[in-house]
């Protein structure tokens, strides 16, 4: 297989976020990471371009089910997923005021530990991410 029918078959990844109000969850990753809307296809899902990834946000209500297989429900109170994003940055302190002046949280932080400083947070809903500076 030639390298271009390889790349023709990978599958393309793209990330989605819940949030409980899309305006607001716009405002913080924008204003955070400077991600930026591209499209509306609906009025409850935004575009979103992260640099190197593309962001589907979803406005969800809490208390509402993510399958119908299962019986978990969308919750806003602080959670963590064991699939979550790492957001690397160049300048891990100035994320950290921004990431606290949007109404987010740092919740730990790693200075000298590791390869890389690094921080755990959360946004204004509940969402856990970590932040890492390169």
């Amino acid at each position: 297989m030639t390298r271009d029918a390889r790349d023709a078959a990978r599958t393309r990844v793209h990330v989605s976020i819940d949030v409980p109000d899309l305006d607001a969850g716009l405002r913080f990753y924008g204003d955070v990471f400077g991600f930026v809307e591209t499209a509306r296809p609906f009025p409850t899902m935004a575009i979103v371009d992260a640099n190197n990834v593309i962001v589907c946000m979803h406005a969800k209500p809490a208390g509402t089910r993510s399958s119908l297989a299962g019986a978990d429900e969308r919750r806003y109170a602080r959670h963590w997923t064991p699939v979550h994003l790492d957001l690397h940055v160049a300048d891990l302190d100035a994320v950290l005021d921004r990431v606290r002046a949007g109404g987010g949280a740092v919740e730990q932080e790693f200075r000298t530990q590791g390869p890389m400083p690094t921080a755990f947070c959360s946004d204004p809903f509940g969402n856990g991410f970590c932040v890492i500076e390169e």
